[in-house]
């Protein structure tokens, strides 16, 4: 097997993702689930299974059983989850923690009971402890405190992971997990109020720049730092994880690269071509300062980025220009 960068793999397991294999992208409108789609389609993959979530509610496990049951996939990237920025986690902590437990408990259990051969689970380099060494490293997991703004997301997560390496130590589940740091790019969610600060930013310097607006006022005091990946990326290594890895640790995904909101406030807003000024707002939160993934496991396996950052926010705000202002 072959994939986009041209390297090859079988799994330790022995099982092959083959081109005809039904593949079954959860969340696949999503920013990462839209990558995945893309790049299973890139490399030939042409039996996906879809479905949107008005036509599966996921968090409806009779549902999700029967989906299962009927259609029988052979693999599982489950990218579906409820996602969102510090105001959202803050304003909606039952439905973060409640909908993602039941999405990861519904699919990863249906997936095992009816015959998957290998299941990817994502996760978010929010599962890591505030105060955790950087760069982070895959064994930081369940070593300290979280973040308070998004821990209902974070023990979600953290069950998805340690749910997988149940189903793998008692029944020999082949599933395995995936942590990406932050993404970026086409189908990001760009909502107002409940988004991340990278799209956050691109729509309000957007807005802005429409309506001639003198300044934008940005959260925090822009000294944290972020590490940012494109979709397209971490789509790539997903596809490189599915084919090449199986055993019980989760493993970092991250472009190893990190930038301070500033730094980012002023990357965007030249993108965008705001000409307006650019002010900081000290009394909100910065979130944790710096959190930088050690992606050293996947990089001795042989994976890499590819998507340089500037190239890749210039693809998000086209992505942005196209499918929101209108």
């Amino acid at each position: 097997m072959r994939n986009s960068r041209g390297r090859s793999f079988q799994h330790s397991s022995g099982m092959v993702m083959e081109k005809e294999s039904k593949i079954y992208v959860a969340g696949h409108r999503g920013l990462v689930g839209a990558a995945l789609v893309r790049a299973l389609k890139r490399e030939g993959y042409e039996n996906l299974l879809l479905r949107t979530s008005k036509e599966l509610d996921l968090t409806r496990q009779a549902d999700v059983e029967n989906l299962f049951q009927t259609e029988k996939p052979d693999f599982v990237f489950l990218a579906a989850a409820k996602v969102g920025g510090i105001h959202a986690n803050n304003t909606y902590p039952a439905e973060f923690i409640s909908i993602n437990l039941q999405i990861q408990t519904n699919v990863v259990d249906a997936a095992y009971k009816n015959g998957v051969k290998k299941l990817l689970f994502l996760g978010s380099s929010c599962i890591y402890p505030k105060e955790a060494p950087q760069p982070i490293t895959e064994e930081s997991l369940l070593t300290g405190p979280l973040e308070t703004t998004n821990e209902w997301y974070a023990i979600a997560k953290i069950s998805g992971i340690k749910m997988c390496q149940a189903y793998r130590l008692q029944y020999g589940f082949d599933a395995i997990s995936a942590m990406p740091t932050n993404m970026y790019g086409p189908h990001d969610n760009f909502h107002p109020e409940n988004s991340h600060v990278l799209p956050a930013l691109i729509r309000r310097f957007h807005e802005a720049k429409k309506n001639d607006a003198p300044q934008v006022v940005v959260w925090g005091t822009g000294s944290a730092y972020r590490e940012f990946l494109h979709c397209d990326d971490l789509a790539d290594s997903a596809l490189f994880l599915m084919k090449s890895y199986s055993g019980l640790s989760h493993i970092n995904v991250g472009s190893g690269k990190e930038i301070t909101i500033r730094e980012l406030a002023e990357l965007v807003k030249e993108v965008v071509g705001f000409e307006g000024e650019l002010q900081w707002d000290p009394s909100k939160p910065d979130g944790t300062i710096r959190k930088l993934m050690d992606s050293s496991k996947l990089a001795a396996m042989g994976w890499k980025p590819s998507i340089p950052f500037k190239l890749g926010l210039v693809d998000a705000y086209k992505w942005y220009v196209q499918n929101y202002d209108v």
